[in-house]
């Protein structure tokens, strides 16, 4: 069937809503919007309401508050709702989600206020909702499009067929039977699934080798288990950083960058989102065993602390930098769990504030990169903000500048470094790296995570590069590998 058949006619065109008129679906939309405001009362109804879906639907919609016009549509069928409507056509909405919601999304969109759905005790799907449109317009009355195998019953009853996706057996079917058939571009792919968890992140645990640089252990062994350990915290990571993008569904539509992540834009389904946290929590926690109990324990206290830093703690000012902080110094924590090495309390002390700094210089990115003088959306900063941000991150560098001075004169750096005065030649590079970053940041001359921005800024590298080869040199490495 062609496309202006479709736009023509004085049949009704029915459009399903959750992934066919939208890229996403209302039903778990409303559950992580809720999520992310009333936890407790969420999970409470989820298991409540678990086998009664329209009036699970119908609590979630009532607690989420799902801002509608946010939700991403499918273009196509979007073009064919406002093709029909200039046409002078009937274009209906016919969902399982809840009607509250379905109404508000037809408004939004300048549809015919007539919509079918879901009412908190009908759950408008598959053979209900056929004979419900049956009953409003009589058998083959109406062509509808819809994307799943749930729309057959109604594609069969229906006068033309309009299908979103890949459905290629059900559309021959009803091919064969006589029906009209129309395809329409829909799923997903796997690339934007990958781009979901974020590999180029996985950068920040090169972090987890610190302790084995810092304990000067450079064996094949050592090297291997840091590395397996590297691997379970980048599967934990990208599993947290779905959470987090699912929780921050209306932030980032808000946002000018983030609004093209892959489940705000709808480009890959929050259900292959949840499912895909299942796994690589699961091969996370399974590689952290085999690590034995310490790293295990240490990846568990990441991955809750992550859960809570995206529930929560983000939303709170100050406390999200000291979680952020946290979360980068567990990944030190970690590498030493993982290669069975000592990891000394001036290490932990000096890089705590060196992470409270880079956490700073991250809001001061945002704020300064923000296109209005509003608080960041989910976030409890606004520009006005940024002289404090900066104050703290420069506190934060002479803090850890500060530790490492202190770190000197201590029993371990005596039996480490002979040449100790070349730690203190070392404290130059590190701190005018540190000064980089904060100026950087504060400027908006970098991008939204530091950590990542670090491990590309050439300038950066460099630096730091001059710092470890000072330290090592202090500590004769250099002497001894090139037999000077």
């Amino acid at each position: 069937m062609k496309n202006d058949n479709v736009n023509g006619g004085f049949k009704p065109l029915v459009l399903d809503v959750d992934g066919t008129f939208l890229k996403t679906d209302m039903l778990y939309e409303c559950f992580w919007a809720g999520l992310g405001k009333d936890p407790l009362r969420v999970l409470g109804l989820s298991f409540r309401h678990f086998n009664d879906p329209a009036r699970l639907k119908h609590e979630l919609a009532k607690a989420a508050r799902l801002r509608t016009d946010l939700l991403p549509t499918n273009p196509e069928i979007e073009a064919l709702a406002e093709q029909s409507s200039a046409a002078g056509r009937e274009v209906v909405l016919a969902s399982a989600s809840d009607r509250m919601l379905v109404e508000r999304l037809a408004a939004d969109h300048g549809i015919t206020a007539r919509v079918y759905a879901s009412d908190g005790e009908t759950n408008l799907k598959g053979r209900t909702k056929a004979e419900t449109l049956i009953a409003a317009y009589g058998e083959s009355g109406f062509d509808y499009a819809g994307d799943s195998r749930a729309d057959r019953p109604v594609w069969e009853r229906a006068e033309n067929v309009l299908i979103v996706g890949s459905q290629p057996r059900i559309e021959r079917e009803l091919a064969a039977s006589g029906k009209n058939v129309t395809r329409f571009e829909g799923g997903w792919h796997m690339r934007d699934l990958l781009r979901a968890l974020r590999p180029h992140q996985w950068v920040k645990n090169v972090l987890l080798l610190l302790p084995m640089l810092a304990a000067h252990d450079f064996t094949l062994e050592t090297l291997m288990l840091v590395v397996l350990g590297m691997v379970a915290f980048s599967f934990a990571a990208s599993s947290i950083y779905i959470i987090n993008d699912l929780l921050d569904l209306e932030a980032d539509r808000l946002h000018p960058v983030k609004r093209h992540r892959p489940f705000a834009s709808g480009a890959v389904p929050i259900s292959v989102g949840m499912g895909s946290f299942v796994i690589l929590t699961l091969a996370a926690l399974a590689l952290g065993g085999a690590l034995g109990w310490a790293f295990l324990g240490v990846l568990v206290v990441y991955m809750l602390a992550s859960l809570a830093y995206s529930l929560k703690l983000k939303r709170m000012r100050w406390i999200d930098i000291a979680m952020l902080a946290a979360l980068y110094t567990l990944r030190v924590v970690a590498g030493a769990a993982a290669g069975q090495v000592d990891i000394s309390g001036f290490m932990l002390a000096f890089i705590y504030p060196i992470f409270f700094t880079l956490g700073c210089v991250k809001r001061m990115t945002e704020l300064t990169l923000a296109d209005s003088e509003e608080r960041l959306p989910g976030r409890g900063y606004a520009r006005s903000d940024r002289g404090d941000l900066l104050n703290m991150a420069i506190l934060g560098t002479v803090a850890a500048v500060l530790i490492f001075f202190f770190y000197t004169f201590s029993e371990q750096a005596r039996t480490l470094y002979p040449a100790r005065w070349l730690l203190w030649l070392a404290m130059i590079p590190i701190t005018a790296w540190l000064i980089r970053m904060v100026r950087l940041g504060y400027f908006g001359k970098q991008d939204y995570d530091p950590i990542v921005f670090a491990m590309r800024d050439k300038r950066g590298i460099g630096l730091l590069l001059i710092t470890l080869s000072l330290m090592f040199y202090a500590a004769g490495l250099w002497q001894e590998w090139l037999d000077l």
